[in-house]
């Protein structure tokens, strides 16, 4: 069934679209068993002799694959049907996750150790991105940006607070090894949940193209570039969780190694962090109708996570011992991470007859951050340690400040910083919506837009 001219408005519950639970739920239980890993690996791997460099370019690499996969599984996505492509990527990652842990972490072997964990970094964006198209061809376009601040809720749920709290109880009772294969219960879950509960999908005419037509939409998410407002938004996506991404490699070594915490007991920091997002990101979705897609990622995202990420850093080591004490920076850190998830809604209103490429290069560029993170700690830890990171990460949020001012898009239905929106502006936003015209200019959140939102294909 390929998607209407006109989608119509869903049924939702605080602004979870209805029809695609079953891939909501889906999504919280693959990304619990793919995010088992993320905040002992790091550590455990310089348990197996290696130092922390080489632990994490095992990272980077890992990012660098999934970057590449991002790249791609929008528009994969969108040429083989959403249900496809989440099920070859839940596929590829049970094998490669397999491969993992059997021939490289049983094993030690570094090398093997790199490949398979890069592989399977192949796998989960298909299966985790391929769902934000079905939420952007099945959601009306004024119900889309509540709808993935679910999805990055739900998100959240999975791979840090069920995927990090779960660890803190099993590590100390089967091991970080035995955990690790826990971890294929959740992803198989959430596979069988994504394949059999999501039904009746609207798909684009697109699944319809010739072989080369298909090649030639998946290189078109590149040309999208060509549009400035396109990369400034796809910079300030790269930059949004860094933090995230790179904490979850550098922070188990400065807790474990330099503070002298337990392991499981750093997995609950990193619970509490993630806890926070699952309030943050639907509470950011609601305020971006209200305070305006920019401002909300200009002073809420950028200035907030700059100062967060400092006080991760800075909070511990003046309170090495005090639990209570480093939940404050990551309460901080979890609040403001979710206060980019317009982004989405950015780019595929600046490329609205190419929403599936738009979406690629999203999510091109959350690959980009995980691949970035760690690679950017592979440079600096040798030289200026956890510290020189952490002042890295923090002056990137600084440019993507700088970058917000830059970005110029125009947001439907939106008449300025907490104004309501009015009958009259629904009937300026329809005829907007049928305009080909994508250089309309409009003041609203204190820059001009030069974007417009069109009918959906």
């Amino acid at each position: 069934m390929s998607t209407s001219k006109e989608l119509p408005i869903v049924q939702t519950f605080l602004g979870l679209p209805r029809p695609l639970l079953a891939g909501y739920i889906a999504i919280a239980l693959f990304m619990t068993g793919d995010g088992f890993e993320l905040a002992f690996l790091s550590q455990y791997i310089t348990t197996l002799g290696y130092s922390k460099s080489e632990s994490s370019l095992v990272f980077t690499v890992y990012g660098l694959a999934a970057a590449i996969s991002a790249w791609s599984s929008g528009v994969i996505a969108e040429l083989i049907t959403v249900r496809r492509a989440m099920r070859i990527g839940a596929i590829l990652w049970v094998v490669f996750h397999v491969c993992f842990l059997y021939f490289g972490l049983a094993e030690a072997h570094y090398g093997l150790i790199i490949i398979f964990y890069g592989l399977r970094g192949l796998a989960y964006p298909l299966f985790l991105y391929s769902f934000v198209v079905a939420i952007v061809q099945n959601v009306n376009p004024r119900q889309v940006s509540p709808a993935l601040g679910w999805f990055w809720t739900v998100y959240s749920i999975g791979i840090g607070v069920v995927g990090s709290f779960i660890p803190s109880i099993t590590i100390p009772m089967i091991g970080e090894y035995g955990t690790l294969w826990l971890a294929l219960i959740f992803a198989v879950s959430g596979a069988g949940t994504a394949i059999f509960g999501l039904k009746h999908l609207r798909n684009s005419d697109k699944s319809k193209l010739s072989a080369k037509e298909k090649f030639g939409e998946l290189l078109f998410a590149v040309k999208l570039f060509r549009n400035p407002h396109i990369t400034y938004a796809a910079i300030i996506r790269v930059i949004n969780t860094l933090s995230l991404f790179g904490f979850a490699v550098i922070m188990p070594m400065m807790f474990v190694d330099e503070l002298g915490w337990t392991i499981d007991r750093w997995l609950l920091i990193w619970t509490v962090f993630f806890a926070v997002t699952i309030f943050s990101n639907v509470f950011w979705g609601i305020m971006n109708e209200i305070m305006g897609w920019i401002n909300v990622i200009r002073y809420m995202g950028c200035l907030g996570m700059a100062f967060s990420t400092l006080s991760f850093y800075f909070i511990p080591h003046a309170f090495p011992d005090s639990f209570f004490m480093s939940c404050i920076p990551a309460v901080l850190l979890g609040w403001f991470v979710g206060a980019f998830v317009a982004v989405t809604p950015i780019m595929t209103t600046l490329e609205p007859e190419h929403k599936g490429a738009a979406i690629s290069v999203y999510n091109l560029s959350a690959g980009a951050s995980n691949f970035a993170a760690p690679a950017i700690a592979v440079l600096i830890l040798p030289h200026f340690g956890v510290q020189g990171v952490v002042y890295t990460y923090a002056a990137l949020y600084i440019l993507a400040f700088v970058l917000t001012f830059l970005l110029k898009v125009k947001q439907p239905g939106f008449n300025g910083a907490f104004k309501p929106r009015t009958p009259i502006d629904a009937e300026a936003d329809a005829e907007v919506a049928h305009t080909p015209d994508h250089e309309q200019e409009v003041v609203g959140s204190g820059a001009a837009a030069t974007a417009t939102i069109t009918a959906q294909k």
